[in-house]
């Protein structure tokens, strides 16, 4: 974790460029982990492998609340979203994918979400424990860069003609990258003579673990109509991180198409970055089995 204060900067960016790279290099990762579910799908036999490119659309909700800088003496709170969703999505990547023998399986989720310019406000300012809450703002902008990947096992404890629930438990990661510009209608003043100052820009960056425990299931509504579920909660790195997942999907011969509604939490300490940021939003998407 790492924090950064100062005048506001358009230049190139050497941080920014390593942390991109790290955040290549767990996409990365993750897709060799899904390789490797696939080629153990078909080594052994009995394995049934599926792969799930899918779009998701969320909007962003919550606090960022950054560290005091070195040589800062304040901590600002960014209110950031909700905000419309495409409106500020610059890139997206998201791919899931299972391998299932009998009521084993095995699961990996990849997303990869790039947010620029959210609008947001500075709700207050922490003056080493004294927060003072401010109106003056004319210009706040912040950006966010995230990879959320979860991979896991599961166990099917229900498996019926109209229903199949399956038992969960597995990891996420979550690396968030945050950044905020300012432009305020004042310098806001502490109690004890300090201020923080009216135009400036600050960024943090986040890596989380956390163990989750969950289940997943579908409902048969038809010949090929289903609902999907998918339900999570998990702690480690955060507080608390949740997941939730409901939709509709039609079955073909070689697959599925799914659409559904999804919301992921995540809220750390009082002390820490993230504070009850949400996403949510629909998406859609492809199931290939193999």
């Amino acid at each position: 974790m790492h924090s950064r204060v100062g005048p506001r900067s358009h230049g190139p960016c050497v941080g920014r460029s390593l942390e991109s790279l790290a955040m290549k290099r767990t996409i990365l990762g993750a897709l060799l982990v899904a390789a490797a579910v696939q080629g153990m799908a078909y080594a052994e036999e009995g394995w049934k492998f599926s792969l799930t490119p899918y779009l998701w659309l969320p909007n962003i909700n919550g606090t960022l609340k950054y560290a005091i800088p070195p040589g800062g003496g304040a901590r600002p709170e960014v209110d950031t979203g909700p905000n419309n969703y495409l409106e500020n999505l610059s890139f997206a990547l998201m791919l899931a994918g299972e391998a299932r023998k009998g009521r084993w399986s095995a699961f990996t989720d990849l997303i990869y979400l790039d947010f620029d310019s959210e609008a947001s406000a500075v709700k207050a300012v922490n003056f080493g424990g004294d927060r003072v809450s401010t109106t003056l703002n004319s210009s706040t902008r912040s950006s966010l860069t995230g990879v959320a990947w979860t991979f896991g096992g599961g166990y099917t404890v229900v498996e019926g003609p109209k229903h199949r629930l399956d038992l969960l438990g597995g990891v996420r990661y979550f690396g968030l990258k945050a950044s905020s510009d300012w432009q305020l209608g004042a310098v806001v003043s502490g109690p004890n003579g300090q201020t923080f100052a009216q135009s400036g820009s600050i960024s943090q960056r986040e890596d989380l673990w956390d163990v989750i425990v969950g289940l997943r299931g579908r409902l048969k509504l038809g010949d090929a109509w289903f609902a999907p579920y998918y339900l999570d909660v998990g702690t480690g790195s955060s507080a608390l991180t949740a997941q939730a997942l409901l939709g509709a999907g039609y079955a073909f011969k070689w697959g599925e198409i799914v659409g559904t509604y999804r919301y992921v939490l995540y809220d750390m300490g009082d002390d820490k970055l993230l504070q009850d940021i949400r996403f949510a939003g629909p998406a859609v998407g492809a199931t290939f089995r193999f």
